[in-house]
């Protein structure tokens, strides 16, 4: 398991309010509203945030979960712009599948992971969501997609050889 990283060591310039719902809760005396969001949070450089925050109001919603995000962040390895190898991640109902792509081909992805594979720097990738495309369990297939990721420094590493060793 990879450790979190400190916001303050960080240059966190960009954010991404992924979602924002209203939520009730019915109570004696009638339903209680609230607001339910979603913020990624990264520098473009493999650290990512993302956070979750739930308050009366949308500007307190997306302020605690922006502080959520900077108490969850995260690296990961991105080699020539896409990720090292493929992943097929189930978390939940949600499977999702990312497949490295050659320079050119963009981010294919859907709308909730673009938003956090942009913010981590990605810049060409595959994606395909089957089953759930609720966001919530989106952002948390991509974060523990992304938290799996091993490039080959560190499988060399884990096992104990060079990086010859490794590839002979």
């Amino acid at each position: 398991m990879r450790s979190f990283i400190s916001p303050a060591e960080l240059d966190l310039k960009e954010e991404n309010v992924i979602s924002i719902k209203r939520i009730s809760k019915a109570t004696t005396g009638g339903r209680s509203m609230r607001f339910n969001c979603v913020v990624a949070i990264g520098d473009g450089s493999g650290h990512v945030g993302l956070g979750f925050g739930k308050a009366i109001d949308v500007a307190s919603a997306i302020n605690k979960a922006k502080e959520d995000a900077k108490k969850n962040i995260f690296k990961a390895p991105i080699i020539n712009s896409t990720i090292p190898h493929e992943l097929k991640i189930k978390y939940g109902s949600v499977r999702l599948i990312l497949k490295p792509a050659s320079p050119g081909t963009g981010i294919i992805a859907g709308g909730t992971v673009r938003a956090v594979l942009e913010l981590v720097g990605v810049k060409n990738i595959l994606s395909k969501i089957t089953g759930s495309t609720n966001p919530v369990n989106v952002v948390k297939a991509v974060q523990k997609g992304l938290m799996e990721l091993r490039d080959p420094l560190m499988v060399a590493r884990d096992r104990g050889v060079n990086l010859k060793q490794l590839f002979s």
